[in-house]
């Protein structure tokens, strides 16, 4: 029998909703829900990562409002939840240690910023050799500009993250997609 996948959901904290930042994927935190809703009732494990700043002052310093997880994404008490000070989520917390001994090698893969800690963990638990989920449409980024100085709107960023990662690390789907593929 085949374990259960593991909801991760990375960085759903107060300080990314940051209305002055140009984002893409306004219903990313719907998704994110709907994954969080269907997991529970799944009984998949959910993961729920949190970024830890080592900058004094950062909104993701501890114990700042930033830090925090936005109230609607906030963990249960039984959910795990992994703190991490850079963007992969498995530099030094534990996760794929955590994730063996449950014997956990499915992820579906959520939350912010695409082209920074989810294309960051996604492509780590690729060659670790997770079988690894990214919901597009349960992600989102800011606009950015690109090594040459050109701005890129954050539409731009999303899909060239996401581009990295589909078939070498991950398989690329919507919410819904994922729902029915894992749904047995």
């Amino acid at each position: 029998m085949q374990a259960k996948p593991a909801l991760i959901i990375i960085d759903m904290q107060k300080g990314m909703q940051s209305p002055t930042l140009e984002r893409n994927n306004h219903e990313a935190e719907a998704n994110v829900l709907d994954l969080v809703q269907w997991s529970r009732a799944q009984s998949f494990p959910i993961v729920h990562v949190r970024h830890i700043s080592r900058t004094v002052g950062s909104s993701f310093w501890p114990g700042q409002v930033g830090a925090e997880f936005q109230e609607a994404l906030s963990p249960l008490p039984h959910e795990h939840v992994v703190e991490k000070n850079v963007p992969d989520v498995f530099i030094q917390s534990g996760l794929e240690r955590w994730l063996h001994v449950r014997g956990i090698n499915q992820l579906i893969i959520a939350g912010v910023s695409t082209e920074n800690s989810v294309e960051a963990s996604a492509r780590t638990a690729g060659n670790l050799g997770f079988n690894v989920y990214v919901a597009a449409d349960a992600c989102f980024t800011f606009a950015k500009s690109d090594y040459s100085g050109r701005q890129r709107t954050a539409q731009e960023v999303h899909d060239m993250a996401l581009a990295n990662l589909q078939g070498e690390y991950a398989t690329v789907m919507s919410t819904l997609d994922i729902k029915q593929q894992l749904s047995n």
